[in-house]
């Protein structure tokens, strides 16, 4: 019986140990979720600014030549302009003048840069058209255009010059007389 005292005196501190030892254990596994949750979401980021850059990249290509463009939309507008007046002119002057146009569609549109020219009745958009005046037409319906006065451009979907209208608004007075004080309302 003198060795049961003893046996039982070498177990009994065993069970403190385990759960010293559980506790590290389960400290130290905690720790390593904490890590790889962490190196999870370094990863995660990681690949985001990637993809990120890759798309900044990809809207620099498609988008570096917007201020180019935007600097060459006068040249556009007046070569359009002369040869709109170059009727009377020598015929050489106006094939040159043709043909530099042509070159300039042609890189336009190698460009993308694609003309915004609205019909007349169209209904006027605020996203592709700018408007420049509201007149009153009896023969068109209200907020549709009735002249383009200037061309607009976009490149890739995205405006770079909105189309420069003038636009129909409703007839106010109609029949009234527009001189008369008749038609106020007095309270």
């Amino acid at each position: 019986m003198s060795e049961t005292p003893n046996s039982q005196a070498e177990s009994a501190p065993a069970p403190a140990e385990d759960k010293t030892l559980d506790k590290l254990l389960a400290e130290a596994q905690a720790r390593i979720d904490e890590q790889r949750d962490a190196w999870l979401r370094a990863v995660a980021e990681t690949e985001n600014i990637r993809k990120r850059a890759q798309a900044d990249v990809a809207a620099a290509h498609k988008f570096g030549v917007e201020r180019f463009a935007e600097g060459l939309l006068p040249v556009m507008d007046s070569l359009e302009a002369a040869l709109g007046v170059a009727a009377g002119s020598p015929p050489a002057l106006r094939d040159g003048l043709e043909l530099t146009l042509r070159q300039l569609k042609a890189a336009f549109q190698k460009a993308s840069l694609i003309e915004i020219v609205p019909a007349t009745g169209a209904r006027f958009d605020p996203h592709q058209h700018q408007a420049m005046a509201a007149v009153e037409a009896e023969n068109a319906a209200p907020n549709s255009i009735v002249a383009v006065v200037l061309k607009g451009y976009s490149l890739h979907e995205r405006i770079v010059r909105p189309a420069l209208v003038t636009v129909a608004k409703a007839l106010e007075n109609k029949g009234g007389n527009p001189i008369s004080d008749g038609n106020l309302n007095t309270n």
